[in-house]
């Protein structure tokens, strides 16, 4: 692994880090977050000179995003501080070359490729030799951060749109991995919507049964007799994509059937920026901090 970057931030140290993936067989990088607990200082007779080990916040990036996006425009780092969470910003896919040096997928267009991965993990080609991000985001990314950070093993995940599906989808799947789940503005049926479809044609193939496996809608209707986690999302009234792509209406309607306890709140007037994020993300780590501590 190699630091590439290093900022003292609300007390605590945000870095990214970039290592080789045996997922997705190309460098990839990752922003993570140490609370002031999670760093070690020189003793003084008010602070202890051993890092403590805090529980983990997995954030998920929308299209077109990196590890940058929330790091830099979110207002983390006030709230991760209070609640002493580590936090961890993947990228949204891989990139660039592959350890072979041969180029990874794209496509010209914003919603296919790099920085739009979806979080599945392809079975088509050209994507599948690299494109397994569900597998670097279930098992390698947290088998990293516990074995090289002073992470718990006590996780929780969140994201934003093509993050916010991937955190819900990951959430449904493995809940006794997490300790709870929030979204905003998620792509909660993406077997339903322009960009889900478009992506897990490519990725995962014609076949739509295959689809269900990474759809948080069919997920949730398959949850009655799995753990239930809290779970919270918000979504802007103002949102552009909110009609065509998001429906959150039936997620909404999927969890009251299954009697999955969730929340969702419509934000009046708020789009699908990072405004928006930054408007409530204090009320998602008060969220996810009251069940890591639970």
């Amino acid at each position: 692994m190699k630091k590439v970057e290093s900022h003292k931030l609300h007390g605590g140290d945000l870095q990214v880090w970039q290592h080789t993936s045996v997922t997705t067989h190309t460098e990839m990088k990752f922003a993570i977050y140490l609370p002031p607990k999670a760093i070690v200082n020189e003793a003084t007779e008010t602070t202890e000179t051993t890092a403590q080990r805090c529980a983990v916040l997995y954030w998920l990036s929308g299209l077109t995003c990196t590890e940058q996006n929330f790091i830099q425009k979110s207002g983390f780092a006030e709230y991760a501080s209070r609640h002493n969470v580590i936090v961890v910003a993947p990228d949204t896919s891989p990139r660039g070359v592959d350890i072979s040096g041969n180029d990874v997928p794209d496509d010209s267009a914003y919603d296919l490729g790099q920085g739009a991965g979806f979080y599945v993990n392809a079975t088509q080609a050209p994507w599948a030799t690299h494109f397994q991000m569900y597998d670097y985001i279930v098992d390698e990314l947290p088998n990293l951060i516990e074995q090289h950070f002073p992470a718990s093993d006590q996780r929780s995940i969140f994201g934003h749109s093509m993050g916010g599906h991937g955190a819900l989808m990951i959430a449904l799947r493995n809940p006794q991995r997490y300790a709870s789940v929030s979204a905003f503005s998620p792509i909660v049926a993406p077997s339903q919507v322009p960009w889900g479809q478009k992506a897990f044609s490519a990725y995962l193939g014609d076949d739509q049964s295959t689809w269900a496996n990474y759809d948080s809608l069919a997920l949730m209707k398959q949850s009655a007799h799995s753990k239930k986690l809290p779970l919270l999302i918000d979504q802007g009234s103002g949102d552009e994509f909110l009609a065509e792509q998001l429906k959150p209406e039936l997620f909404s309607q999927a969890a009251k059937d299954a009697n999955y306890p969730m929340t969702l709140r419509m934000q009046d007037g708020y789009d699908h920026s990072y405004y928006f994020i930054s408007s409530f993300i204090a009320d998602h780590f008060a969220h996810h901090a009251a069940a890591l501590q639970a």
